[in-house]
């Protein structure tokens, strides 16, 4: 267990090392006032489910040939019975407990604005109600589809938009149980299609229109959605590889064009001014950047939003730790004060409901958002965004947030707080948030100032693990 943990993380450290660095503007006006529009939600939810849960693995990831992936071989003598039995797990997929709203009420408690669930993973298996295939929860081979309930993502998607949430639609553009991609004429291998687009031009064809019907579906089938997320960047035209990312894909000499022009024609003739995140893949339709399970070490100055797990993977496992409340309250501000959004993925159970710890970490976040919040949403970075133990905001107005992150052990506020790279304007107001007096301070000798907290306010601190200094107006430099 311990060895296939070590594996996953690897993997991800290598996959958040491999997202787009050079950004493409649209040239669509209203597009990027969307996509600003996005930038200032900061925070939101990221859900992998499927029949998966039910055996606590890596989602679709167990179907796939690479070596780096955890298989548990104990129970199986060949692969074809691994396959069989992952693809009746559709037969036992039952999630009585499903209630979105419990969810909602939570995301929204703490602070989420956003929200981006599976529709479909690599696998195949539909969570919505598509007519392409018999492989998906409504279908009658699953008994949750006597459940009115029963179309999860349009259950999802409503209770969430009814929140003010912005909905996004993840969707894996490989699709390892359709014929037209993993053709059962040759031997099932990596993640890539596993015959030769251009010697079979017509079955490519076909799983084109295959994914064209089905992204259809759910660009008309479920109402407003704001974000269409696609993943699995290997399928992608061969010319728009780059060297360091082929070693990492394993990528055949194949090339794999899905034709994005066309679908994303048809998705925003459907849905005006949708987001695009064709993830990793240089270009036009990849609206913002998608650093996995990793943040940047620098700020980037274009939109961007890192995707990371609550537990130690994305689908749902009895075993899994989950992050402290202080690492997600600390990853979120790191995030934010690097210009980026953080997109937090939770793992529904098989049942249908989230670990209870899951509920414990938002109600902690929440705690913290009540106190800090007006420094997280529509903030831009305040350079050099961090500086020891602070990061740093700022908004349009003018108004400057400096935080501070404590220690573990650190219960106490110290007596002063150094700001070496700003200085608050002559006449400007110093508070700390959660306290509603204000603070005194001092120009230092060079750029910088000092910040004095009285002994009340140092013994008796508004929140826990970030504290955060508000400045009505810097000193221009």
């Amino acid at each position: 267990m311990k060895i296939w943990i070590l594996i996953l993380f690897l993997s991800f450290a290598i996959m958040g090392l491999c997202y787009t660095k050079e950004y493409h503007k649209p040239k669509d006006d209203n597009l990027n006032k969307r996509i600003g529009e996005w930038q200032d939600l900061k925070f939101g939810l990221m859900m992998h489910w499927g029949p998966y849960s039910q055996w606590g693995v890596m989602e679709s990831w167990t179907l796939c040939s690479e070596e780096w992936i955890g298989r548990d071989l104990g129970r199986y003598e060949n692969y074809p019975d691994y396959v069989e039995d992952y693809e009746n797990l559709q037969r036992t997929f039952n999630p009585y407990d499903f209630d979105p709203q419990k969810w909602v009420a939570a995301a929204k408690d703490a602070g989420m604005k956003y929200v981006v669930f599976t529709t479909k993973h690599h696998d195949g298996f539909c969570m919505f109600d598509t007519k392409t295939t018999d492989y998906k929860i409504t279908s009658w081979k699953c008994p949750y589809s006597k459940d009115p309930k029963a179309d999860v993502t349009k259950e999802i998607f409503n209770a969430f938009r009814q929140e003010n949430f912005r909905i996004g639609a993840y969707f894996s553009k490989p699709d390892w149980h359709c014929e037209d991609y993993w053709w059962s004429f040759y031997p099932k291998g990596p993640r890539h299609v596993n015959y030769d687009p251009k010697k079979h031009p017509e079955k490519w064809d076909n799983y084109k229109r295959y994914t064209y019907d089905q992204i259809e579906e759910l660009m008309t089938s479920y109402g407003k959605i704001d974000i269409l997320w696609l993943d699995g960047a290997w399928v992608r035209p061969r010319d728009n590889t780059p060297e360091e990312f082929k070693d990492w894909a394993i990528t055949k000499d194949y090339d794999q064009d899905i034709d994005m022009p066309a679908l994303a024609k048809m998705a925003r003739s459907h849905q005006k001014d949708l987001i695009i995140v064709d993830r990793w893949v240089e270009g036009e339709y990849e609206n913002y950047l998608t650093p996995e399970n990793k943040v940047p070490e620098e700020a980037l100055l274009v939109p961007w939003e890192a995707c990371v797990p609550l537990a130690a993977g994305w689908s749902y496992n009895r075993r899994h730790q989950y992050k402290t409340t202080e690492e997600l309250v600390k990853l979120l501000v790191n995030v934010v004060s690097k210009g980026g959004n953080l997109l937090l993925n939770i793992g529904p159970s098989p049942e249908g409901d989230w670990a209870p710890v899951a509920y414990e970490r938002l109600a902690g976040i929440a705690n913290w958002m009540n106190v800090n919040s007006e420094g997280i949403y529509n903030s831009k970075v305040l350079a050099p965004y961090k500086e020891n133990n602070i990061c740093m905001t700022q908004q349009e107005n003018g108004n400057a947030y400096f935080f501070y992150l404590c220690e573990s052990d650190e219960n106490t506020m110290p007596a002063t707080i150094r700001i070496d790279s700003h200085c608050p304007a002559e006449k400007a107001e110093v508070t700390l948030l959660g306290y509603d007096k204000p603070l005194e301070w001092e120009k230092t000798e060079t750029v910088g100032c000092v910040i004095f907290l009285p002994e009340e306010l140092r013994n008796e601190p508004p929140c826990e693990h970030v504290w955060t200094v508000k400045v009505s107006s810097l000193r221009l430099r």
